[in-house]
């Protein structure tokens, strides 16, 4: 089996002029959206292994709930709060095993760079949405793309 990326958006947040952007926490909606992003791919049986989050809070309140249907504790990756692309994900994925799932939280426009950078697709990486990339190598697969209203159905 090959290692899966995993890429959680996060939830709906409150406006930018609402607190500094590193402080800037998740709305209601963005709680909902987050909760039900770790019960799809828990339904959809996606064994997240690691997990990874940006420090933004908005992001770990994301990975943090998320992640209370995947069994897994986030951790907070400096390399997430901006600028990361295809190669930081590599980079992250050489801490995993050979075949095991990675989940990171973080933001965009990043994630929609690392989906191009990886598969050479484009996306619109709606927040609260999920991608999954199967990876050989450096070379990606885009096995998943999934928006908040249909994270929301799966269960």
């Amino acid at each position: 089996m090959a290692q899966q990326l995993w890429l959680l958006r996060h939830g709906e947040a409150v406006p930018h002029d609402a607190a500094p952007d590193f402080e800037r926490e998740l709305t209601d909606r963005g709680r909902d959206q987050s909760r039900a992003a770790g019960r799809a791919l828990s339904a959809l049986e996606v064994e997240v292994h690691l997990c990874f989050t940006s420090p933004k809070v908005r992001s770990r309140e994301t990975a943090e709930l998320a992640c209370e249907a995947l069994g897994v504790e986030p951790v907070e990756e400096e390399v997430l709060a901006e600028g990361f692309d295809g190669a930081a994900a590599l980079d992250l994925m050489r801490t995993a095993g050979a075949d095991q799932r990675v989940l990171v939280v973080g933001h965009e426009p990043d994630f929609s760079q690392v989906v191009y950078d990886l598969t050479g697709g484009r996306v619109d990486f709606k927040k609260g949405g999920v991608a999954g990339i199967r990876l050989d190598g450096s070379r990606g697969e885009l096995i998943a793309l999934l928006r908040p209203r249909e994270t929301d159905r799966i269960r």
